[in-house]
């Protein structure tokens, strides 16, 4: 399967609550999801998806867009879409992972603008004895 012009076509978000209200803990939740599938050569579909990155009761960033997959059983697939709303799980992935590569991205950008956290964990940097080993972590040079 091949993924191919993937476009974005309505960004939405939204900060609820002023900057100054700062909530102690965020919880941030992701969704894909594949809204429309549509055949549109003998070989390749249209899908419509939305992703969503959800922060409670502080705000939200929603995008909408399409992409175009190519598939040997293109008709197969939209038939089975069109019946039970549901795709082979390796075509489904490979659209999710698609769409999540793309959007994430552009959803941390729109993040900083709101003033709310990334939409992916940052990384940890911790230094010192490691609590499991007994031992020492060994960390980044510093110079």
């Amino acid at each position: 399967m091949k993924i191919k012009q993937l476009q974005l076509k309505a960004i939405e978000a939204r900060r609820y609550i002023d900057h100054e209200e700062k909530p102690r803990q965020i919880r941030i939740d992701h969704n894909s999801t594949i809204t429309q599938v549509r055949s549109t050569q003998p070989d390749s579909a249209t899908v419509e998806f939305q992703y969503t990155a959800s922060y409670g009761p502080v705000g939200m960033i929603k995008i909408d867009g399409t992409l175009v997959f190519e598939h040997e059983d293109v008709k197969k697939i939209v038939d089975e879409w069109m019946e039970s709303r549901k795709m082979p799980n390796p075509i489904a992935s490979q659209i999710h992972t698609a769409v999540m590569q793309s959007c994430v991205p552009e959803a941390v950008g729109i993040a900083k603008d709101l003033g709310l956290p990334p939409p992916i964990p940052l990384p940890q940097v911790q230094l010192g004895a490691d609590p499991k080993k007994g031992g020492i972590i060994n960390g980044p040079e510093i110079a």
